[in-house]
């Protein structure tokens, strides 16, 4: 059993309220035993049962649950440094994509990548990111567009999983774009998902969530409903990068077919947020696509004005989001987006667990939840997005373990 005392500001963002209530906690205590939490309030009412068990100090800052981010593309080949000249000089995502770069040169990397060499590159990636307070992540394949390669991609994320402290969440995105070699016969390599792909990722567990790129560049809505549903008839929950530089119907269609979350949304329409609210499908914001991509950022409001819970994500990748800085992303969404930093934080913890159906463990600071939390050098959330300074993260537990420390296994 330990304790995490002289806690200034403990933001517990709890599930009840509306997105800005974080059910904050002054001058608190956090007692866990294991990696359960089994008490959380007021130092000043903590039982005296506890009061000489193991303690940590967290110097009167901010404590927040383990940041989750609910969209990443963590496993990849190679990078594309020269896309990033080009679009700051004028280039758009679409003509980029269009004259062979974008999505299908890290297609061509990450095929030529082995899977050690996939497991090694990302497993550098998670260590970083745990220095940012993050203890959990969605990770996404999409880079291999082949039955051997989209595998290959899942099995990396099968043993970061496993040899690791930060928790994976397997997803399957075999449907991101259409491979060069079926460029003049589209229809077969949605065949080879539907057929090939989604059932041998279903037989070998090796995901939870099946996502899609619908999108003019990618597939349209028909094509993206008859891949998620094969994907839910396999037992794959339905997610969808949706109206992301085309307002084409990607929020409706997550509605439709029960999504757990809808990703992107910079031009989703009203008709979306009301079919994504009756629905109860999580919007995600990905504000650090918008910057890399020279594109106006979703306005958060509108969605959380109608009734749709807004969760943030880095979406990292090596073109679109090449930056794993989630808090950098939770600024973004204040600045851009229009969240307040109350908001932002409660997109990046409890609604984030929604996104990955983690709620009942993950993303608050509740007895009974997993003792996954963060120490920020910060006295309270609106200072830390405010004087926003990079790595502010002082020290981060998962599963009540100094989140660090258990990188040193890796290696060994």
């Amino acid at each position: 059993m330990a304790i995490l005392k002289n806690i200034g500001f403990l933001a517990t963002c709890r599930d009840k309220g509306g997105q800005g209530e974080i059910h904050p906690i002054k001058n608190a205590a956090v007692v866990w035993e294991d990696d359960t939490i089994s008490w959380v309030g007021s130092e000043s009412d903590l039982p005296s049962k506890y009061k000489n068990e193991k303690a940590f100090d967290a110097d009167g800052k901010i404590v927040i649950p383990g940041l989750i981010d609910s969209h990443t593309h963590l496993a990849f080949g190679g990078w594309r440094p020269d896309e990033f000249a080009m679009r700051v000089q004028g280039k758009s995502y679409l003509e980029i994509a269009k004259s062979g770069g974008g999505i299908l040169s890290t297609v061509k990397e990450t095929r030529r990548a082995s899977e050690d060499e996939l497991y090694e590159k990302a497993s550098g990636f998670l260590k970083e990111m745990a220095k940012l307070g993050v203890t959990t992540v969605e990770c996404k394949s999409g880079y291999g567009l082949s039955v051997e390669d989209e595998l290959k991609t899942l099995r990396v994320y099968q043993r970061l999983d496993e040899d690791q402290p930060m928790q994976i969440v397997p997803t399957f995105l075999g449907a991101h774009t259409i491979p060069p070699e079926y460029k003049e016969n589209r229809e077969r390599y949605i065949e080879l998902v539907i057929k090939e792909m989604i059932p041998a990722v279903a037989e070998q567990k090796l995901a939870e969530f099946c996502d899609i790129f619908a999108e003019e560049s990618a597939f349209s809505i028909e094509e993206s409903r008859r891949i998620l549903l094969a994907a839910k008839g396999e037992g794959l929950i339905p997610k969808v990068h949706a109206d992301q530089l085309t307002s084409c119907g990607g929020a409706e269609l997550a509605a439709e077919v029960g999504a757990v979350s809808a990703d992107h949304l910079e031009k989703i329409s009203n008709e979306g947020i009301k079919a994504m609210a009756k629905a109860g499908v999580v919007g995600v914001t990905l504000p650090l696509a918008s910057l890399y991509t020279q594109e106006k950022s979703l306005n958060c409001r509108r969605l959380v004005d109608g009734g749709v819970e807004v969760a943030v994500a880095t979406d990292f990748n090596p073109g679109s989001a090449p930056s794993f800085d989630l808090p950098l992303a939770m600024m973004l969404s204040c600045n851009q987006g229009r969240l307040s930093p109350a908001e932002a934080l409660k997109g990046a913890t409890i609604y984030a667990a929604k996104t990955i159906n983690r709620d009942e463990k993950l993303g608050s600071i509740e007895k009974g939840k997993s003792a996954d939390f963060a120490i920020i050098d910060a006295p309270n959330p609106n200072f830390w997005m405010y004087h926003y300074k990079g790595a502010q993260c002082l020290g981060s537990f998962k599963k009540g373990r100094k989140l660090l420390k258990g990188f040193e296994q890796i290696h060994r």
